[in-house]
Order: C-alpha cells, then structure tokens, then sequence
C-alpha cells in the first residue's frame, strides 16, 4: 500500500486574509488533503482530512529551532532573499529576523513533511531546510536508510505563484495592496477600482498579458469568460473602468459562500476552539514522535 503523503502550509497571522493568501496558499492547502481559524474553515477547510492548529501550540518548535540554528550555516542564512528584502523596505535588522528561516525550517521538518506548497518566493525557505535537514542527517544520522529529517519537496502552483495587487506588485499586506476576502462590500468595490492601469485610451486595443485587472480575472473566471475578457482588451472599444467592475462582480460572487460560512462559524466560537485543540492534540504528536528521535541522534536524551 502507498505511504499517505503529509503536507504542511501555514500563514503569519498578521491581518485579515487577502486575494494573495486565497490562491497562493489556502486553495492549494485545501485541494491537497485529498493527498495528503475560523477564515480557513469558511474556504472550505476538512477537519476531519486535515488537521489545523496554532504554531504557538506546538513549543517543541522552539527547541528544534535552536538544534537547527548548531549547524546553520552563517553563509547561508546571509543569502536568504527575505532577509535582506525585509531590510531593504525599513525593517530594523535582528537576530530573530536574520534566523526566521531556521524557524521555518524547524516548522516544516518538525511534522515529517513531505510537500509544502509554497508561492514562487518562498521556495528559498523549502531549499535552506532541506540544507539543514541534509547537514543534520549527515552530522547526527548513523543509518542512510534511516535518517533523521525527511526532505521535504516544494509545491509551487504555476497558475498562481504571484497574485499581484492593486499596484501590480506581488499582493502582500506589507505593500499594503491587497484585496480582502472578507472585506466590506464598498471597501473591497474601493480596492478593485483602485488597480493601478496605463493610460491607454478606451477605444485602443489592450495587452491583457501585463494587465494586474486581467491577471486577477483569470483566478475567478471560466475559461469562457476569460478568453471573453482576453478577446475584449486585444480589440479596444472597452475602457480599464468596465473591467474592473467585471471583476469586481466575479470576485464578490466567487467569495460569497465563504462569507456567509464566516459568518456561521463567528456565531459557533466553541466549534473552533475544538477544531484548534483536537488539531494541536494531533500535531503534538507529530512533533513529539520527531523530537525525540532528534534528541537521540542530538545526544540530548
């Protein structure tokens, strides 16, 4: 019988989910437990197929964090693109930022990961833990056919590895361009009106290929409506205005289901105070079982 695949994704808590997080990270997460809080749940997350918690639940993330950071290459950790992206854009430097991807690593082989689908940026991230994961089986490891961390491989969804935002760079709540899943109706109408466009004039053909408008469209519309819209920019006659509210219209319809399941499950809290202990029980383990085989190679236990 096939081994079960296990897959691993998670996202910062930091603000309300966006159009980026949607299609980059929870639809792929989602589409995989056939494989393998309350916002993830109203997308259509299974408890029951896959298990969801706080990375606060699980502590023994610290600890393998620090194991991790004994054989982290300095090298290494000075090459990684968030690094020194993050301090390009203001963030103040530190340690805890300079060594975010050993946490990220110590999350990914903490649970015997074997996909972690991840945007096209973040496939850095997968690479500097499979460089631990290889530098502490070959450090630690006695058996090859043994070791102590799997390798864990990235899933990189080709249709949606960068989601733009409303000022054509990659959507992210740190540019402060994205468009809420879950936002007010004459906000969200505000942001999608809002997409930065050139100043083609109406009746001039448009190149629908460098358009945030039709790129956006492509992740909600059928492959009718699409090549509509598509058909539409390359003949002219039709100004930036009309689409976006074509997408707007697409987006607002495409969400509302998973609006009206938030709004469900804000009035069932305990639901999802349930959903996140039974998940922490199960991860728990998880890490239980690989902490202490990481403890044993370590000479820690």
């Amino acid at each position: 019988m096939t081994a079960k695949m296990r897959v691993l994704s998670g996202i910062q808590p930091s603000g309300v989910l966006h159009v980026g997080n949607y299609f980059g990270m929870i639809r792929p997460a989602i589409a995989l437990q056939s494989e393998g809080a309350i916002d993830f749940l109203a997308c259509g997350f299974d408890p029951d197929r896959g298990t969801l918690f706080l990375q606060s639940d699980v502590p023994q993330v610290t600890e393998l964090e620090w194991i991790l950071s004994t054989v982290a290459p300095m090298g290494l950790l000075e090459r990684a693109h968030s690094y020194k992206d993050k301090l390009a854009r203001g963030m103040a430097a530190s340690a805890g930022l300079f060594t975010y991807p050993v946490l990220m690593a110590a999350d990914i082989l903490i649970y015997d990961s074997d996909i972690v689908p991840v945007g096209k940026d973040q496939k850095q991230h997968i690479e500097i833990t499979r460089d631990l994961a290889v530098k502490m089986n070959e450090t630690y490891g006695s058996e090859p056919d043994r070791p102590i961390f799997k390798l864990p491989e990235p899933r990189i969804q080709p249709e949606t590895e960068t989601v733009p935002g409303i000022d054509g760079q990659k959507m992210s709540k740190s540019y402060g361009n994205t468009i809420d899943i879950f936002g007010e109706e004459n906000e969200t109408r505000k942001r999608v009106m809002s997409i930065v466009t050139d100043s083609t004039p109406v009746e001039a053909p448009k190149n629908p290929d460098s358009s945030t408008i039709f790129h956006l469209f492509s992740l909600f519309g059928s492959k009718h409506e699409i090549a509509e819209m598509r058909d539409r920019f390359r003949h002219g006659g039709t100004g930036y205005g009309e689409f976006k509210k074509q997408l707007f219209d697409k987006l607002w319809d495409y969400f509302a289901p998973m609006r009206k399941r938030r709004q469900e499950l804000l009035a069932d809290k305990l639901y999802v105070d349930k959903v996140l202990v039974r998940g922490a029980q199960r991860a728990n383990e998880v890490a239980d079982a690989v902490m202490a085989r990481v403890r044993a190679a370590v000479g820690l236990r």
